[in-house]
Parts: C-alpha cells; structure tokens; sequence
C-alpha cells in the first residue's frame, strides 16, 4: 500500500469480553473482586513487611518487590478494563494503547527476573547456609533487584518501539480487552514477520534465561534436600521453597502458553481468555500464596494484630 493511500491512525478500540449485559455485570463484579484483593493482598503484603523488623531478610526483601510490581501490573490494566465494560466503544489514543504495552510489558519481564533472584535466594539459605548472610548482603540484594527491572525496560522498549515504528492505517479494532503486542502487531499495515520473530525470540530468550536460573537454582536445593537424614529436618527445608514453586509453575506456564508457541499455533480469542488469568488472577493469588503457605508471614500477620488489639486495650 502506498504511503499516500494510508490514514493514521491516531486511537482504537477494543473488542472486549462479551456483549451480553448479564455477563457483563458478572465479569464487572468478578473484575472489581479481584483487583479490589489484589490492592489488598499485595499492599497488605508490603506494609507487613515493613511494619515486621523479623521480616527484614532477602527473601522478603523480593517479595515485598514482587509485591509491588503485581500491584502496578495489575493497575496498567484492570483501571481501563472496569470502564470498558459496560461501553458500547472501548476506545483507546494510540499513546494510551503504546503506554500500557510499555508498562505491563515491563513488569512481566520484571516479575520472571524477579522470581529467579528468589529461587538464587532459596539456593544460598538452603545450599550454603553458613555463607548466606555474608553473600546475600543488603548491596547483593539490591543489584538483584535492580537487575530484572534494567532488563524489564530493555523488553519493553524494545518492543514497544519496533511495535509503534509500523503503519498503522485501518482496521483499528483490537481483539481484546488490553493493548497486547500481538492483537496490535496484527492490525499494522505492513508486513509485521520481523515483529513477531523478534517477540519470539526475545520472550523466548528472557524467559529461558530466567528459567534456566530458576531450575539450576532448585536442581542445586533438590540435591541439598535429599542428603538432609531426618524426614523433618527435609520437610522444613522445601517448605520455605514450596509457595515460590507455585508461583513459578503458574505464571511461566501461562506466558509460555502465550508468547513462546511457534506463531501458527497463535489464537488471539484463546489468548484473550488466557490473559485474563495472567493480568488479573496471577497478581492476586501471588499474596495469597506467600501468605497461606508461609508460617512466618501468618505468624508476623498475628503479632501485628496481637500489638494493634492491645494498644486499642489500652
């Protein structure tokens, strides 16, 4: 298409869930539920940490992280889906749709990362137990964190910028509920086999590298696990890795599902299903998981209330 032929275009709309007004009240209430938890649970989980000075080690450290960047994942979309729901035109200006790549992509990069500073965290306690406070020092545990998020704007930016480098001339409904890179990348008016290989490569890569660094991680703990003799001593030991294995398993098997299949298995209506899982049940049951599997968070969470209870006494 010839470039005098194109119209620019400058906003776009979403296709959204359903058109059904009773489904849409259903998923209006569950979408509001479920962020409502979200801020609690995620906030609820860093104020914790803050309040508790026996919550000031690494591992809580990358929680209270992993906490806020589930916050601000959250918020890039469920905020804009809840007034989507009940609009006939869900519109987004193309700055809006490229904001929303740039951040939600930045904190899915930042969360996988994230997620393998905590499994080298869980090696060190369990591997190298008399070397742990020595290494994992407060300077360590900031290069750790600052890591994943470097490179959760390195992802983004790239993306989002040979994204918006395309022509964008028409159509510009976007089939689904948030500006994701591929029902974005499908609308350009320009051959977009570059961008997809790039998504390809680059998501495999990153995911791969934090992955790697996650099984390495637990290879190393499994080993450590199995030369401990007493069954308790064993138990103890995987339990302080348990709520992390959980999260993992959850989150790298949903973005895997999505952006490192082969381009032809892509559904964009499948995956419109499966983002919702990821963009507002993942950054919820996060809190959950670290806070009905771990004994401390639940004893610190007691004491709080035991110091609240009697300072109301007095």
């Amino acid at each position: 298409m010839g470039d005098g032929n194109q119209t620019s275009v400058i906003e776009f709309f979403f296709v959204g869930l359903t058109n059904s007004f009773q489904l849409q009240v259903v998923l209006f209430l569950t979408f509001l539920l479920v962020y409502l938890v979200t801020l609690l649970g995620n906030l609820g989980m860093i104020a914790l940490i803050w309040m508790d000075s026996r919550l000031h080690t690494p591992m809580y450290f990358f929680l209270s992280h992993l906490s806020f960047v589930d916050t601000c994942s959250s918020s890039v979309i469920a905020p804009k889906m809840l007034t989507d729901v009940f609009v006939d035109k869900k519109v987004i200006s193309l700055l809006g749709c490229a904001a929303q790549i740039w951040f939600f992509g930045q904190f899915v990069v930042t969360e996988c990362f994230l997620l393998a500073a905590m499994a080298y965290d869980r090696y060190m306690a369990i591997c190298k137990p008399l070397l742990y406070t020595l290494i994992m020092s407060q300077r360590v545990c900031v290069q750790l964190v600052a890591g994943p998020y470097a490179l959760g704007l390195i992802s983004t930016m790239t993306h989002t910028t040979f994204t918006f480098r395309l022509p964008y001339c028409g159509p510009n409904v976007i089939n689904h509920f948030f500006c994701d890179l591929l029902p974005v990348i499908s609308l350009a008016c320009a051959d977009t086999q570059v961008n997809r290989f790039l998504l390809f490569i680059l998501a495999g890569a990153l995911g791969v590298l934090s992955g790697v660094i996650i099984l390495v991680s637990y290879v190393y703990i499994v080993v450590a696990i199995l030369r401990i003799r007493s069954a308790d001593g064993r138990r103890k030991a995987f339990s302080t890795c348990s709520s992390h294995l959980t999260a993992v398993s959850i989150l790298y098997g949903t973005l895997f599902f999505i952006y490192v299949r082969p381009s032809s298995s892509f559904s964009l209506d499948i995956n419109k299903v499966i983002s919702v899982f990821y963009t507002a049940v993942i950054p919820m049951l996060n809190p959950l998981i670290y806070s009905l599997r771990n004994k401390e968070v639940k004893d610190s969470f007691r004491r709080i209330l035991e110091r609240k209870k009697s300072l109301f006494v007095k």
